[in-house]
């Protein structure tokens, strides 16, 4: 057996010195990515187009053009990546961000999620406060319709390509294309909580993806102490004030419970 990862000492030192600040942090914001999600073994868009979908352009598996040229293909392609999504479960990170979002309850806290991430994780670990800018690979909408449309839609797999609402019409998923913009009202609540944050984390993602990539400089800016969880270093690296170039699902456990031994009202 292979021995079980740890933290780098430096990585503990840092989560040392983060440990005091993150404790009196009153409003959070955390923007996370694909290396979260990665973590629980979901693939990343690019490393889930193997074997029969390698051939395609990827453009045409999830883009609007893609959809009416091949709706039928395009939802086999989804309904594939639902199957491998509803195979897997949150992961020690996702469990450490919902358990300081409740720990921040009992001082009038409040931490804000906002994930790139399209596979229902943070939910099932039991986040509130979500806000997915993509969308959710579990919703669906009629094609046309906003994004408040959108209602969930478990069936996995699917007993026809494309699924059909109760009136005939062709459903979609409910995610972001490419080409496609983000949903104004969810991007601008986003924002809003970034602004509002005293402390802000970006966490597995590569901040190369914009708009969404601005939230964690935005928070910064507005006064935020701004905290990346990446194992790689990032476009952010250099403006963050703390860096963790580890696993988010190794740090933030340890981080959740260094918090957890001295914020008022969560015994340790």
């Amino acid at each position: 057996m292979g021995q079980e990862k740890q933290l780098s000492a430096e990585s503990r030192a840092v989560i040392e010195a983060l440990v005091p600040v993150a404790a009196k942090a009153r409003r959070v914001f955390i923007f996370t990515g694909a290396g979260v999600s990665a973590e629980s073994g979901i693939p990343t868009f690019r490393d889930a187009q193997t074997g029969l979908w390698a051939k395609y352009d990827p453009v045409m598996l999830a883009s609007i053009d893609g959809f009416r040229k091949d709706p039928a293909n395009v939802w086999k392609w989804y309904d594939e990546r639902r199957q491998t999504m509803s195979q897997c479960v949150p992961n020690a990170g996702h469990t450490a961000i919902t358990e300081w979002q409740r720990m921040l309850a009992p001082v009038q806290g409040r931490l804000d999620l906002a994930t790139q991430n399209i596979d229902d994780l943070h939910r099932i670990a039991g986040t509130e406060q979500l806000i997915e800018l993509h969308g959710n690979i579990w919703e669906v909408r009629p094609l046309g319709a906003d994004f408040a449309d959108a209602f969930r839609l478990m069936d996995c797999p699917l007993s026809e390509h494309p699924p059909r609402a109760a009136d005939g019409s062709t459903l979609r998923q409910n995610v972001v294309w490419f080409g496609e913009m983000l949903d104004e009202s969810v991007l601008n609540h986003a924002f809003h909580c970034a602004m509002k944050a005293d402390l802000a984390l970006s966490i597995g993602t590569s901040s190369l993806v914009y708009p969404a990539a601005a939230l964690p400089f935005v928070a910064r800016e507005h006064g935020a102490t701004l905290v990346e969880v990446n194992p790689e270093r990032t476009e952010l690296t250099a403006a963050a004030d703390y860096v963790l170039q580890e696993p988010s699902s190794l740090a933030l456990p340890a981080l959740v419970e260094g918090i957890r031994s001295i914020l008022p009202g969560n015994p340790a």
